[in-house]
């Protein structure tokens, strides 16, 4: 039983190490995912200033357009001033032009305005951008320095999952069923039970009865508390070579 117990030891000393390095490999993806955000978030701010920016240089130009549509549509009134025959019609047509003109120039003023903003907005682009750049290039080289930590774990979790293969056909089949059964459920699946009677996988005392069977059997049995495969510290204890 001595030899069972130290077979089912070694195995999960391997699925601990598995475990840790799962774990490890856990956070990883979590990290990539987040530092991949901050960059989206970074790009989607300079892609808002640029948008800001094209819809300023949109507006300067529609405006333009108008002015120059407005000013044909004045010098054809202008045109048509002379061949007005009555002074009333002559003074409204007049009025009208008088009106667009004021229009013209309250959309020139309008157009500079945009144009100062533009030429603002254009800096600030061109300042988050280059902030941009360098945030993006930090983020890039942290998200890769992730990936390749990411697949060394793995990696590394592959050459152990060979070890476990090993160890696994070292152990009792009947043991290595019931033991697969709990590490699927929680691990570490074997604990010790220690004087004067407490499982170290859940701290909950066990009753003497048991505990005394497990130190004169050196076997194996189920925790009442927890389920878990425990034995008697010193069963392994004597089990082990000096």
């Amino acid at each position: 039983m001595r030899d069972k117990l130290l077979a089912l030891a070694a195995l999960q000393k391997v699925d601990l190490d598995i475990a840790a390095l799962q774990k490890n490999a856990e956070a990883y993806p979590r990290e990539i995912a987040e530092l991949e955000k901050q960059l989206a978030q970074a790009r989607a701010a300079v892609d808002a200033e640029r948008t800001r920016l094209e819809e300023l240089d949109k507006q300067k130009v529609n405006l333009e357009h108008t002015i120059t549509d407005d000013k044909d549509k004045v010098r054809k009134w202008e045109a048509r001033l002379t061949e007005q025959r009555s002074t009333r019609e002559y003074s409204a047509l007049a009025r009208e032009i008088d009106i667009a003109k004021k229009g013209q120039q309250t959309m020139a003023e309008e157009v500079v305005e945009l144009g100062k903003q533009a030429t603002l907005q254009r800096e600030a682009v061109k300042q988050k951008d280059a902030d941009f750049q360098v945030k993006a290039k930090d983020l890039v080289e942290k998200v890769d320095q992730l990936k390749g930590k990411l697949k060394d774990v793995q990696a590394q979790i592959a050459g152990i999952d060979g070890a476990r293969t090993e160890a696994a056909k070292q152990v009792d089949s009947g043991l290595l069923k019931r033991y697969d059964t709990i590490r699927k459920k929680r691990l570490p699946a074997l604990v010790a039970a220690v004087a004067p009677g407490t499982c170290t996988g859940c701290r909950m005392n066990i009753r003497p009865q048991l505990y005394n069977q497990l130190v004169a059997s050196r076997g194996l049995d189920v925790c009442p508390s927890c389920s878990r495969m425990v034995y008697a510290a010193e069963a392994l204890e004597a089990a082990t070579p000096k």
